[in-house]
């Protein structure tokens, strides 16, 4: 699957499940959660868990917890980027056009 066939297959699914018709802000917010979320799986992987509570996964279980959090912030950005009709490629494009001017030599 591609990224336009990704963007397209969240866009359905997101419509399907009402969460494409929430409020912006509420979904900066989710956005935000997500984010949260991949630092404490990048933590785990990276220095481990250091609570008595908590019990110490496997590499492999801590880096398939990083993949699904940052596939869930995949798709609030997608969201975000549907609202507004910008296609993921075009943030590529614009990403790669902004830093390879910023930092050329």
């Amino acid at each position: 699957m591609d990224v336009t066939e990704f963007q397209q297959w969240v866009k359905e699914y997101y419509e399907n499940r009402g969460w494409s018709e929430l409020d912006i802000f509420i979904r900066i917010g989710f956005l935000a959660e997500e984010t949260g979320e991949v630092a404490r799986a990048i933590r785990a992987l990276e220095i481990g868990r250091d609570r008595p509570d908590e019990v110490t996964d496997s590499f492999l279980d801590n880096r398939k917890a990083l993949v699904e959090e940052l596939g869930d912030v995949l798709g609030n950005v997608i969201v975000i980027a549907n609202k507004y009709n910008i296609s993921l490629e075009e943030v590529f494009h614009s990403h790669k056009e902004k830093l390879s001017k910023r930092y050329s030599s």
